[in-house]
């Protein structure tokens, strides 16, 4: 699965976000709406996580979906 569909079944899938990382508002979530860089940002901006382990963590919740 693609980010293209994953912005498609954005309402689906921000769920399973906040699910994983609690500490994104629903504010953050909306701002991102199926953006992928933002929402890498506003994870990062949360978490202080490296970049590329925050996006292999989407990539893996997106192979699971």
């Amino acid at each position: 699965m693609n980010w293209d569909i994953i912005e498609g079944k954005w309402d689906g899938f921000k769920a399973a976000l906040r699910q994983k990382w609690g500490k994104l508002t629903d504010d953050d979530v909306e701002q991102a709406r199926g953006q992928r860089d933002k929402l890498v940002g506003k994870i990062r901006e949360h978490y202080g996580e490296a970049k590329d382990k925050v996006e292999r963590a989407l990539d893996d919740m997106i192979a699971a979906l």
